[in-house]
Parts: C-alpha cells; structure tokens; sequence
C-alpha cells in the first residue's frame, strides 16, 4: 500500500512484538496494547527453528537471539534408558542456523527492545473494551478509557484471545487433547549439546532442551485428566513419579528437580478457526487463529512467519481487504499442515489411536516435516 497504515496490535508476545517490529520497520505506524503489566514470559524455554531464526534475522534480532541463546544442530532420538536411537540434523532455511534454545524471558526482553528501538508504543496493563468497524477503519477503546481509529487491528493474543471470542462467539474455543506439558529448569549436562527426546511404550514422552552454555530446560508429555493440576508443594515428585521409567540424562536431570519452585504446567491445547482469519479489518493470527500442539517445536514459529507474511502481503497489495485475503491464501496451508501433523506426531508418541489421514500425515514423519518448513513461506 503506499499510505503509510495505523495498526493496533492486541497482544505483546511473541508473534505480536515481531509483527509490531516489522510493521514499523516499513514505515507504517503501530501500537501495541498488552495485558500484563511487563514483558515477562510464562514458561521456561523455547526452541527456535531455522524458519523462526529466518524471521528473526529478517527483523534485525537474529545475533541477540544466538548470543543469548544455545545454537544447535543435530536432534537425538533416545530409548527411555537413554541409548541413542537416531541422530537427526535439523535443515536451514536460506542460511539461517539450524536451531536455537532461548530462555523465554530473554526473548521476550529482545523483541520489547527491538519494539522501543523501531518507536512502537506498548500500553502494559491495557486491553481493548469496545471496537467498532465501519468497512474503513476501526474505532476502538481501550481498558484505559482512551479512544483512537485504526486502520488495521490484529490480534496476537494467544490460545485464549479473548478478540477471538468477540468476532467468533464460542464457535472455536481450545480443545484440550489429554495430555499436558511438564516444564522446568535445570542445569545442562555436558552431553545435552542439542535437543534431546526420550520416547518408549508409554504414553510420556521427556525431552531435554539446552538454552543456554549453562541451562537446559526438562519437559515431559502425559497423560493427564481434564481437572488434574500438579499439587503446589508436591509437583516435583509428581513430575518424578511420570519420569520413574526413565534412565540416562532423564533421569540425571532429575536429581536438580529437588523442590515445586520453578515446575511449569500447561494443558496441551488447539484451536482451529475455521472461517476466514479476519471479520472486516480485525484479524486473528497465530496461536488465536490455529495453536498447534508442541510436537513440532512450531507454534511460536507460525506466530513470527504470519507476522512478516502479513506486513510484506500489507505493503505488496493495494488494499486491506485485498491483503487480508491474499495473506491468508498464503498461511492457512502451512498452518494447517503444521497443526494436523503435531496432532498425529503427538499420538504416535504417546501411542494413542491415530486416524487414517494422521497416518498419511505420519508417512511424512518429523524429518520430513523439517525439510518441508525450512522451504520459503
């Protein structure tokens, strides 16, 4: 477009700040409102492969990344007494590194200082109240009482938009899948030099993640009932009865989980909306449109290529409508195919009962996923 556009972007995590990042960066005005009072981060790493560094790169963050983070390579596959199954080296997306472990707190510090130093504005503590779209532009008023008209509001909020829920009613609310994800902090083994996954006959899967020289960080998949949340005082055993079947770096990490303090617990979700992304100009993207499960280490990464999608489809087009629907064209293939293939990578893993499309699916399988993601988006 060549009228410079005013977006105002709900949600100041990862996906909205690398949208807000880029959108300022091509000369277009954009605001961020955001709910917390900070830019901290639930939860205790995150890996970032090749397709996410690429966007990284692409708005100036790639090196802060890398020199905070733990680069790596090569995938190991384990038994869960820890012999080695399988080395798999991860692809590159037009040179890009391979992958990348981050704490999240130190990502979400890179991307607020890669937004104050591109001059987006963020409102901690605000959300949208009320919004009125007319066809050419937004009115909308924040929980702060201030007013302002927008051409454009995107909505990076998360599984549980809370945008989502205004445009779509309950029509697509998350979908719990019976399982959920461990998360804690632990000191790096020497050996743990990239992604390490422990799978068996059980229905747990554990993984190891280096972040940092110093850190790595423990998961662990299971079964868990819908109402089960971890006993504040005891979640470290409870995470230790899960694990007991497992020996090697598993069950060594262990040894560090000594007390509850620092366990993270999150239900493993999805949403899928599956009418258009957008009512008019305000648009869901991200985990509000089509969280996926962890199992391809890809949510955060289709958040960031939806955002640098969308703001060169908003530069390339001549209107917002038309934008809007070419950018779609483009993501909901990918990001479909990302979501139903971590669903039946998901039940293979845990052995539970897949359907006949998640085997064609299967058939691709987790290296062949990588190879198809590290193509151009």
């Amino acid at each position: 477009m060549a009228t410079p556009l005013r977006v105002l972007v709900h949600g100041g995590g990862i996906g909205g700040l690398t949208f807000a990042v880029a959108l300022a960066r091509s000369g277009h005005a954009v605001e961020v409102v955001e709910l917390r009072d900070e830019l901290d981060a639930l939860g205790v790493g995150i890996i970032q492969p090749s397709n996410a560094l690429h966007v990284m790169r692409e708005i100036g963050v790639l090196d802060a990344c890398v020199a905070a983070g733990f680069p790596w390579e090569v995938l190991t596959i384990c038994d869960p007494v820890g012999n080695t199954l399988a080395k798999i080296p991860q692809p590159q997306l037009d040179g890009a590194p391979h992958a990348n472990g981050i704490p999240r707190p130190e990502l979400a510090r890179i991307l607020g200082e890669a937004a104050v130093a591109a001059g987006v504005p963020i409102r901690f503590g605000t959300t949208i109240e009320e919004l009125s779209d007319d066809g050419s532009g937004v009115d909308v008023t924040l929980s702060d009482g201030s007013s302002s008209r927008w051409d454009l509001v995107v909505a990076f909020d998360g599984i549980g938009s809370p945008l989502r829920n205004r445009l779509y009613g309950d029509r697509f609310t998350p979908e719990y899948t019976g399982f959920a994800n461990w998360r804690v902090t632990v000191p790096r083994l020497p050996e743990v030099q990239g992604v390490v996954i422990s799978v068996g006959r059980t229905s747990t899967k554990a993984l190891l993640t280096p972040i940092t020289d110093e850190l790595m960080y423990l998961a662990a998949v299971t079964a868990e009932e819908p109402d089960f949340r971890p006993d504040p005082a005891r979640a470290h055993e409870q995470l230790k009865e899960r694990l007991a079947a497992f020996g090697g770096p598993v069950a060594q990490s262990l040894t560090d989980v000594t007390g509850p303090e620092g366990i993270v617990y999150s239900r493993i979700s999805q949403v899928t909306v599956e009418e258009p992304w957008h009512v008019g100009r305000v648009v869901l993207a991200g985990d509000a449109a089509h969280a996926s499960t962890p199992n391809l280490a890809q949510g955060a990464a289709m958040a960031v290529e939806d955002a640098l999608v969308l703001v060169r489809t908003l530069d390339s087009e001549d209107d917002v409508a038309s934008a809007l629907a070419a950018w779609e064209t483009r993501r909901r293939p990918r990001a479909m195919f990302v979501q139903n293939l971590s669903r039946a990578l998901l039940k293979e893993e845990t052995g539970s009962p897949t359907t006949p499309e998640e085997d064609e699916l299967l058939k691709i399988g987790m290296p062949g996923a990588a190879h198809v993601l590290v193509k151009p988006y």
